[in-house]
């Protein structure tokens, strides 16, 4: 399965408002190497964020990418 690299532009409230796939790897050091020179070119944009999923295929990873999370469990010594 491939890694795809997606860049994500969230709306005012945070949601998300695009996705744009930008590349895909097979390798996983190849895309983590990507994803960094490419995380230097919009490190200051407010409102872009880059990922990388590994997935079947595109949809797939729109799929997981757009998919409401769970916020995380606080423990008792958390709070």
């Amino acid at each position: 399965m491939p890694y795809f690299i997606y860049k994500i532009t969230s709306g005012s409230a945070g949601a998300i408002k695009g996705l744009e796939c930008l590349d895909k790897f097979d390798e996983f050091k190849q895309a983590k190497q990507h994803i960094r020179e490419k995380r230097i070119d919009f490190e200051n944009e407010d409102r872009i964020a880059l990922k990388m999923i590994f997935a079947e295929n595109e949809f797939e990873a729109e799929q997981r990418l757009s998919a409401p999370r769970d916020a995380p469990i606080l423990r008792e010594w958390e709070k």
